[in-house]
């Protein structure tokens, strides 16, 4: 039987695990949470915190997206080596893996979660500290960019399986500022790659879903 993912096309972490499917051209069943009774079974499959997505393979159920992207790895290898056969090298990958996680998409969630809150429950003062957040990190990988077509050199892995949706939602929750230069040309990289046109388009449809507004220019 082949996998099923179980997943929302407009989550970033979604589409995090799809880029990495799509990279491959692996054959999975795709149980959508839009579609009626999928939001149930996923509530039978999902540990307590009723997180998604969940992958289900060969008897197993699988959380948290980077271990995801490794059983897919180890399970229905492909042409592409998202996670490098070189130890060091996949340290690399891994560390900047939970960066963007982290730092770039955890880093930006705060301003869609105040937005989802009542007006009078909103903090005024909460942009002012996640912007400065994110210039630093935006900063930190604009350098850390320069001379890299990918997050960890010329070879695509799992670090930009996370890096293309981080960086797609946190540039519309927060501009990438013009003189980062490596970082907005990384980005436009990011969404020109199959994968992730293919995941961006997929979700076109949800776009109304985004409480700060989705920009017209991607």
């Amino acid at each position: 039987m082949k996998p099923q993912l179980f997943a929302h096309p407009f989550s970033s972490y979604c589409q995090k695990v799809l880029i990495a499917l799509y990279e491959n051209g692996t054959d999975f069943e795709y149980r959508m949470l839009e579609d009626p009774g999928v939001g149930e079974e996923l509530g039978r499959l999902a540990p307590p915190l009723g997180k998604f997505p969940v992958l289900v393979d060969a008897g197993r159920t699988l959380f948290e997206t980077s271990a995801i992207i490794e059983h897919l790895q180890i399970h229905h290898p492909g042409p592409v080596t998202l996670i490098p056969a070189d130890p060091d090298i996949a340290v690399e990958v891994r560390t900047m893996d939970r960066i963007f996680d982290n730092y770039v998409m955890n880093g930006m969630q705060p301003l869609v979660n105040n937005m989802l809150r009542p007006e009078a429950h909103r903090d005024p003062h909460l942009a002012t500290y996640v912007h400065a957040a994110l210039d630093k990190i935006y900063a930190w990988l604009d350098a850390r960019l320069a001379g890299h077509e990918w997050a960890v050199g010329d070879a695509f892995t799992l670090a930009d399986c996370a890096a293309a949706p981080s960086l797609f939602y946190a540039d519309w929750a927060y501009e990438i500022p013009a003189g980062h230069k490596q970082l907005k040309a990384y980005r436009a990289r990011l969404l020109a790659r199959p994968s992730m046109a293919r995941a961006v388009d997929d979700a076109r449809r949800f776009r109304h879903y985004f409480p700060l507004g989705a920009p017209d220019r991607d």
